[in-house]
């Protein structure tokens, strides 16, 4: 794991498009196109923003979704395929780009899914890290072994807290209970992992996972066994680091 620590978010997303631009750029004129995962959520803003303002072919590229809840209509301020929408698929129009409907039988969309994302090979992945240390939203303790491309997961309450402070949603009773998400296996087949990771409130996260043991307690932990992460902090998120 590599980490680049900047100034503040905004340097941040800006440095993390820049690398995750040359990454996807470069897979392009070897192999013609390429397939990427993309998060969502608070933390990913500043990236996205810069991300579409890169010269990148578009239309070259195959996007799959991380996560999603289950329930959610699209409509719903909280719908990550809403944010993926506007943010991202509706301003530089991707040649696929593949979400996650919340709102289908959940078994049948993550096998949906999962044949989809297993006749391809992901070359970059952009991610972040929660609260919790979740990764996509495989809270801890998260399933490490399991080979099922995407699953159907139970969110604890410091996931659904996080979600309410970030002012997705009016109360707790509110954000789901559930959601359909990336497995961590399928997450680290990607060949590059971009790790996007602003604000204070992650840094208790962004130290257990950096210093800590790998373990499921701490999810995102298991991004140190891959051979290809970039870890980009700001300095609020890296305060607690040694």
């Amino acid at each position: 794991m590599y980490i680049v620590v900047s100034e503040d978010k905004n340097e941040l997303g800006e440095k993390a498009a820049e690398k995750g631009a040359a990454l996807i750029n470069n897979t392009i004129a070897e192999k013609g196109s390429a397939n990427i995962i993309l998060a969502t959520g608070k933390s990913q803003f500043e990236m996205l923003c810069a991300l579409i303002r890169k010269n990148i072919d578009w239309e070259r590229t195959i996007c799959f979704h991380l996560d999603e809840y289950i329930g959610l209509p699209i409509t719903h301020p909280a719908s990550f395929r809403k944010y993926l929408k506007e943010r991202f698929v509706d301003k530089v129009s991707p040649g696929k780009f593949y979400y996650i409907n919340g709102e289908a039988d959940a078994q049948k969309e993550c096998l949906r899914l999962e044949n989809l994302i297993t006749t391809c090979s992901i070359d970059v992945a952009f991610v972040g890290i929660g609260e919790n240390a979740h990764l996509a939203f495989n809270d801890p303790p998260a399933d490490f072994t399991t080979e099922r491309s995407y699953i159907k997961v139970d969110l604890d309450e410091n996931c659904r807290k996080q979600q309410l402070g970030e002012g997705w949603f009016t109360s707790l009773d509110e954000v789901p209970k559930s959601a359909i998400s990336m497995s961590i296996k399928q997450i680290l087949k990607s060949k590059h992992i971009i790790c996007s990771v602003p604000e204070v409130r992650k840094a208790k996260a962004v130290q257990l996972v950096v210093e800590g043991e790998v373990t499921p307690e701490i999810p995102s932990s298991i991004l140190k066994e891959h051979p290809d992460v970039l870890l980009f902090l700001d300095k609020s998120s890296a305060s607690l680091l040694k």
